[in-house]
C-alpha cells in the first residue's frame, strides 16, 4: 500500500480488427481496398498500433521532444487473432506492446495495464455455456502465453454480458470487467439495504462489486460515457490537452477517492482520428505533470482501493446496442448504414442457421471424438496450446496426452486434428463482426460464412455426412437488401474459396514453373514434399512435370500427387494433376513427354498430359489470390521489360524533339507524355526498389529531367511507399556503415524537388534509437554533419534533453 492522490485516472483502449484470414490458408489474402497497404491489418498498423508504441511527444515549440509508448501507461486489449498477426508481419511493434505490459507493472504496483480478452470476439450472453468457458480459457492461455503472466481483468466483446457471463469469469480466475454506463441497473453503497436504479446514470468515478448467485463476486467498472463519446465522436483528440483537462474536470472536491476512466476503440488513437495517438500521448504527459492527478490502472487502483459500493447489471447488455445484445440477433435498428429501406431481418435467421450448423456439429464431434480422447470438451479447452504452438513435435505431444489410447497411429491423429480444427471454426462463426454491420453480404459476415464452410467441410471429411445442403437451404431463406439471398453469396464468394489438398497442390505445381528452389516451397499452413520434379524449357515455353506430397502443417493431412503443368507465355498455363498414377509411371511417360516438348509438338504434349494426368485439369484461374497476382506478375516481368524498352526508345529517341517542342510552347502528344511518365517512374522505381547502392549521377539525371519536363505524377502512393521503405533500409544500414549518411541526405532532398512526400515515421523511430552520444562521437565530422542534416531532413528537431549532448548534437536542437 501507498500513500496517494485521491484523484485517479485511466484511460483503456479496445484494440481489435474483425479476423479477415482465409479460413483454409489461416493467411489474409490481399484487400485492394487497403492499398498501397496489402491489407486493412496492415493499414490500420501503420495508423494505429505501431504509432501507438512509438507516439511523438511535442514540446512548446512543436518539436519532438520525446517518443513513448502508449500501451504502458494506459489500460488496454488486443484481440488475440490480432497480437498474432503482430508478431508476424510486425514483430518489432510486437515486441513493444509485450515491453508495454512489463513496464506497466513498475509503474502501477506490479499491475501490467494489458487486460485478457474473450478469445474471438463472441457475444458471450448468447453463447452457448461451453463455448463461453472455452472462450475465456483460450483468451487466458493466450494472455499467458504472450505475456508471461496471469490476467486480472478480461474484455468481453462489444462489453456484451450478463450474469452466466460474470460467472464464467470468475469460475477462471478473472478479478473484473468493463462495461458501459448503460448496463448498470441499480447500486447501493455497501451494507445498505436499498438499491438505486440508475436508468444509465451510474457514477462511473468508483469501483464497483456485483455479488453473483453462487456466493462469490467481481469488480465492475463503469467508464464514463460522456468523455468516452466525446473521444469517438466529438474531436476530443484534435488536442491532447483538452482530453486530460475533460478527464480532471470530470472529479470533484469530494473527499471520496475518484477515479476518471474511459474505454473506446484503440483505433480512435491514430486510425479515426489522425495523430490522435500522438493526442493521447500528450494528455498522459499533462496528466502525469500535474500532481493532483495519478494515472493507474485497474489493478492497481483495485488493490488500493476496494470497492465501498454494490452493483447489478442490465442481463444481456452491451455497449454498442441500445437494446441490449439485439443488433447481432434481430433487425433491432442498430446499424452503420446502408442504401434507402434496408434493414436487418437477416439477423436473426444468419443466426438460427448457424446455430443448427452447430448443434448439428456438436453431435458429430461428441460422437467421434469421444471414441479418441480421453474428454473431448476437456481437450477443446486445452487445444489453445497447439494453436499457440504447432513447432514440430507439439501435435504429437498433445495427442499422446489426450488420447485413450497410448499409442495413436498417425491416420488417427488426423483424425483428432481434424476434429478439433472443426470446433475451433464452430466458434470463430460467431465472430461478433458478422452481425454488427448493415448487410448479410457484407466481407464480415462472409468471413464467418466461410468459418462455417470449413467447419461443414471438415464435418464431411470426419464422417461423410455432408450439412451444405441443409445450411444453403437455410441460407436461401435470408433475405439480402443486395441480392435475391444470402445463399447467393455464399455459392458465388465462400464456396469457391473452399481449399483441399488438391488445389493446394495445383498451386504448388503452378508455383514450380516460376520457382528457383521449388524443393522448398511452402504455401501459407501447407508444405511440398518432391520426390521427383524436371523443369524443361523451349524458348518463352516452360513444362513442369513432377510427383510430391502436400501437407497440412495443421491437421498433418497428406496427399501424393503426380503432375505436369505447361507455360506457353503470357497468362496461358495449361495444367493437370492425379493422385492415382504410380511412381513407375510416371518415370516411364517422362522421356515421351520431354521428348514431344523438345521438337515444338505442343499440341502432342498436352494430349499426353491429358491421357496421364487428366484426373483434375487447371489454369492460372485455380491459384489462391496473393500466389495468383504473384505468378501473373512473374509472368508479365518479360513483357514489361519489352514495354519498357519501347518506351525508353520512344523517350531517349525523341528526347531533343520533344524538348523542342516545349521550348516552343506546343503541346506534347499523349504518347510522347505517357513514355515520359512511364520511363521517369520506372528508373526511380529501379532505384529505391533495388539493392540501395549509392548512385548519385544516376539519381542526379532523373531529378533533372523530372525539372526538365515539369513532370507531374499521376499517382504517387505506391512510389512513396517504396521511398519510405527505402529510407528506413539505409537508415538502418547507415548506423553501421556511417559512409551512408551523405548519400541519405541526398535521396531525402532529391524527393522533396521529385514532390514526393514519403511517411518518414519508421525511419524517425530507428533514427532516435539508435542515434546515441556514443555513436555521434565515432563518427568523422563530415558523418556527422550529414547525419544531423538527415535528422532535419527528417523533421527530428529534438527537444532540449541532457543525453543528447554529444559532439555536433545541439544542431538538432535548433
Amino acid at each position: 500500500m501507498f500513500t496517494s492522490p485521491k484523484k485517479y485516472i485511466c484511460i483503456h483502449g479496445h484494440f481489435y480488427q474483425p479476423p479477415r484470414e482465409n479460413a483454409w490458408l489461416e493467411t489474409i489474402e490481399i484487400q485492394d481496398s487497403a492499398a498501397p497497404y496489402h491489407d486493412w491489418n496492415e493499414r490500420i498498423n501503420e495508423e494505429c498500433y505501431a504509432p501507438n508504441a512509438t507516439a511523438r511527444v511535442l514540446n512548446d515549440s512543436q518539436h519532438i521532444e520525446k517518443i513513448t509508448n502508449n500501451y504502458a501507461r494506459i489500460s488496454w486489449n488486443m484481440g488475440p487473432t490480432l497480437l498474432s498477426w503482430l508478431q508476424q508481419h510486425d514483430s518489432g511493434t510486437y515486441k513493444r506492446i509485450l515491453a508495454a505490459d512489463r513496464h506497466s507493472q513498475a509503474q502501477f504496483g506490479g499491475h501490467g495495464s494489458a487486460v485478457a480478452q474473450s478469445y474471438n470476439h463472441i457475444i458471450m450472453p448468447l453463447a452457448n455455456a461451453r463455448d463461453q468457458q472455452t472462450q475465456i480459457k483460450w483468451g487466458i492461455a493466450d494472455f499467458e502465453f504472450r505475456f508471461g503472466r496471469k490476467p486480472e481483468g478480461m474484455w468481453l466483446a462489444e462489453t456484451a454480458v450478463d450474469t452466466d457471463c460474470l460467472e464464467a469469469l470468475v469460475d477462471n480466475g478473472i478479478s473484473y470487467t468493463i462495461l458501459a454506463p448503460r448496463q448498470c441497473q441499480a447500486v447501493r453503497r455497501t451494507g445498505e439495504e436499498q438499491w438505486d436504479k440508475v436508468h444509465g446514470g451510474v457514477d462511473p468515478r468508483r469501483a464497483y462489486r456485483c455479488d453473483l448467485p453462487s456466493g462469490r463476486s467481481i469488480a465492475l467498472f463503469f467508464y464514463d460515457g460522456d468523455v468516452a463519446k466525446a473521444v469517438a465522436f466529438e474531436g476530443l483528440l484534435n488536442d491532447g490537452r483538452y482530453l486530460a483537462e475533460k478527464l480532471m474536470h470530470s472529479l470533484d472536491g469530494s473527499d471520496e477517492v475518484q477515479l476518471a476512466h474511459i474505454a473506446t476503440d484503440g483505433e480512435s488513437y491514430g486510425h479515426h482520428h489522425a495523430k490522435g495517438e500522438m493526442a493521447l500521448a500528450a494528455a498522459l504527459d499533462v496528466i502525469e505533470k500535474n500532481p493532483e492527478y495519478h494515472l493507474t490502472n485497474y489493478g492497481e487502483f483495485l488493490e488500493n482501493h476496494p470497492p465501498k459500493w454494490e452493483a447489478q447489471i442490465h442481463e444481456k447488455s452491451s455497449w454498442s446496442c441500445v437494446h441490449g445484445v439485439e443488433r447481432w440477433r434481430s433487425d433491432c435498428g442498430c446499424e452503420t448504414g446502408g442504401g434507402p429501406g434496408w434493414h436487418q431481418r437477416w439477423r436473426a435467421p444468419l443466426r438460427a442457421a448457424l446455430d443448427a450448423i452447430r448443434d448439428r456439429i456438436i453431435q458429430a464431434y461428441e460422437r467421434e471424438a469421444g471414441k479418441l480422447f480421453r474428454d473431448c470438451w476437456e481437450a477443446r479447452d486445452a487445444y489453445i496450446e497447439l494453436v499457440l504452438d504447432r513447432s514440430p513435435g507439439q501435435p504429437e505431444a498433445f495427442l499422446d496426452r489426450w488420447s485413450v489410447n497410448r499409442e495413436v497411429q498417425p491416420d488417427t491423429r488426423i483424425r483428432m486434428l481434424r476434429l478439433l480444427e472443426m470446433q475451433r471454426h464452430a466458434m470463430l462463426m460467431y465472430t461478433s463482426c458478422a452481425w454488427f454491420f448493415n448487410e448479410v453480404t457484407g466481407i464480415e459476415t462472409l468471413q464467418v460464412l466461410q468459418y462455417a464452410n470449413r467447419a461443414i467441410h471438415l464435418c464431411e471429411v470426419i464422417t461423410g455426412e455432408d450439412l451444405q445442403p441443409q445450411f444453403i437451404a437455410a441460407l436461401e431463406k435470408i433475405e439480402s437488401n443486395v441480392l435475391p439471398n444470402a445463399a447467393t453469396a455464399y455459392r458465388n464468394t465462400v464456396v469457391p474459396a473452399r481449399v483441399g489438398l488438391l488445389r493446394v497442390g495445383m498451386h504448388f505445381a503452378a508455383s514450380s514453373l516460376f520457382e528457383e528452389e521449388p524443393s522448398r516451397l511452402e504455401l501459407f499452413n501447407y508444405r511440398s514434399q518432391n520426390h521427383s520434379l524436371h523443369h524443361f524449357r523451349a524458348g518463352n515455353f516452360r513444362l513442369s512435370v513432377g510427383r510430391m506430397t502436400i501437407l497440412s502443417n495443421i491437421t498433418n493431412s497428406y496427399s501424393e500427387f503426380s503432375f505436369s503443368v505447361l507455360y506457353l507465355g503470357q497468362q496461358a498455363m495449361i495444367g493437370e494433376i492425379c493422385q492415382n498414377m504410380t511412381a513407375a509411371e510416371f518415370q516411364k511417360l517422362l522421356p515421351e513427354l520431354e521428348r514431344e516438348f523438345r521438337v515444338g509438338h505442343v499440341s502432342e504434349v498436352i494430349n499426353l498430359m491429358k491421357d496421364n494426368f487428366g484426373t483434375q485439369s487447371f489454369s492460372i484461374w485455380h491459384l489462391f489470390r496473393d500466389e495468383k497476382r504473384k505468378i501473373l506478375l512473374k509472368m508479365t516481368d518479360r513483357t514489361l521489360e519489352i514495354a519498357a524498352a519501347s518506351f525508353s526508345d520512344v523517350y531517349y529517341d525523341n528526347y531533343q524533339l520533344m524538348s523542342t517542342m516545349r521550348a516552343n510552347d506546343l503541346p506534347l502528344p499523349d504518347s510522347y507524355l505517357a513514355a515520359i511518365d512511364f520511363t521517369i517512374r520506372r528508373r526511380l522505381t529501379d532505384l529505391l526498389t533495388g539493392d540501395h547502392t549509392p548512385d548519385r549521377p544516376r539519381l542526379q539525371r532523373l531529378v533533372t529531367d523530372h525539372l526538365h519536363w515539369n513532370h507531374r505524377w499521376k499517382e504517387t502512393a505506391k512510389l512513396e511507399n517504396d521511398a519510405a521503405h527505402c529510407l528506413y533500409t539505409l537508415t538502418t544500414k547507415a548506423f553501421k556503415k556511417p559512409e551512408l549518411w551523405d548519400w541519405i541526405l541526398n535521396l531525402v532532398q532529391s524527393l522533396q524537388v521529385l514532390n514526393l512526400a514519403p511517411d518518414f515515421y519508421r525511419t524517425q523511430n530507428i533514427f532516435i534509437e539508435r542515434w546515441s552520444p556514443a555513436y555521434a562521437a565515432s563518427l568523422s565530422p563530415e558523418q556527422l554533419s550529414a547525419g544531423l542534416a538527415v535528422a532535419r531532413q527528417l523533421e527530428l528537431k529534438l527537444g532540449y534533453k541532457k543525453e543528447h549532448l554529444a559532439v555536433g548534437i545541439k544542431q538538432l536542437l535548433v
